[in-house]
């Protein structure tokens, strides 16, 4: 069963661009097997949860905002195809990231939570593909009771800057405790998620394959998981003013989401309907709700900023799909560059939320 809130479809028509997640996925480059290192700051011991699932990362984002700006990882992250996710670009986005996510997901989420016996810990979450820890600092507090958070990176820099500003209570003050565990989540399973409460992910999806979402879904739903995952691109931008080249390359964009990478076909624009179907073949609740990106230079100085480094970060990875694009393209980036710092630009990123609660469907159902 499928509750869809205000969602636009994925693959709907229209611009599509990166929206400026915080890329939260393993390294590619990382060997499948390499193992889990853990490092649990001060708190009381957690069950096994899974590793981080071998997707693409971000590498560091440009010094300034002038320097330009590689393609993006997740939809919306610049990036090179370097590995490790630039802890500026990250903090840059957190606050698109919060004011985008959708809060009306929480509502079915802590139904579900308030039906479950409680554990010793309270509720243990897994965020996998943590980055800085942005979606702790925004969910944390939104739910009650005692929780312990299990951040996976393949970043050990992004894990250290996650559990030291994770915050330390919870929306009715119960203590927030965090572990970190650095490695691949490729390998998630049902023995691993065993005694976890939730599982969640930001600007994962897209950046994942087929296989890799059919594996995480297997995992979740045969432990008896709720999975939240926030912020995947579902393939349309909006930009005002419009301008006649946004739809050649948004389409070169989205391609670009899709492409072969290391042997993998990401799934890009196309990962929401792919992971609801799944879910929903095993029996889930899914709800879905837009959370699309809203930049708009005309704010201050940091929205410019941001929009400015997504801005060089989408045409990039639309360029490095269609070369023939770069002459137009580049003449393209110097107008809406411009157009960024006189404020006279404003963009939407689309985005989809997804939460999945185990079945059956209308046993879940709120």
């Amino acid at each position: 069963m499928n509750n869809t809130v205000d969602t636009p479809g994925p693959g709907a028509p229209g611009p599509d661009t990166p929206g400026p997640d915080t890329p939260s996925g393993a390294d590619s480059s990382q060997e499948p097997d390499a193992p889990l290192t853990s490092n649990t700051p001060n708190v009381p011991n957690t069950p096994d949860v899974p590793n981080t699932p071998d997707v693409p990362d971000t590498p560091d984002a440009p010094d300034t905002p002038d320097a330009p700006g590689s393609e993006a990882s997740h939809s919306d992250t610049p990036h090179t195809e370097a590995p490790g996710y630039s802890p500026q670009w990250l903090e840059l986005r957190e606050g698109a990231d919060a004011a985008a996510r959708a809060p009306g997901l929480l509502r079915p989420l802590r139904a579900f939570l308030a039906d479950r016996p409680p554990k010793d810990l309270g509720l243990v979450i897994s965020d996998l593909g943590c980055g800085t820890g942005s979606m702790t600092r925004w969910l944390a507090p939104r739910l009650d009771g005692p929780q312990h958070w299990i951040l996976y990176d393949h970043d050990p820099r992004l894990l250290d800057r996650a559990a030291a500003l994770a915050p330390p209570t919870a929306a009715d003050g119960g203590r927030v405790t965090v572990s970190t565990e650095q490695g691949d989540i490729g390998r998630l399973t049902v023995d691993r998620l065993a005694g976890t409460s939730l599982v969640t992910g930001s600007a994962l999806l897209d950046v994942l394959t087929a296989d890799e979402v059919e594996a995480l879904v297997d995992a979740c739903t045969g432990a008896g998981c709720p999975v939240l995952l926030a912020l995947s691109v579902v393939g349309r931008v909006e930009f005002t003013p419009a301008d006649p080249l946004d739809a050649e390359l948004t389409d070169a964009f989205n391609a670009h989401q899709r492409r072969h990478r290391d042997g993998r076909r990401l799934l890009g624009p196309d990962a929401v309907t792919a992971a609801t179907e799944a879910f929903e073949r095993r029996g889930a609740t899914v709800h879905t709700q837009a959370s699309p990106w809203r930049l708009d230079p005309s704010r201050g100085a940091e929205e410019s900023v941001l929009t400015e480094w997504w801005l060089r970060g989408w045409v990039e990875a639309a360029r490095e799909q269609r070369p023939d694009l770069a002459p137009r393209a580049e003449t393209y980036l110097r107008r809406r560059l411009n157009a960024c710092a006189e404020g006279e630009l404003s963009v939407v990123v689309h985005h989809v939320d997804l939460l999945a609660l185990p079945g059956p469907a209308e046993a879940a159902t709120p």
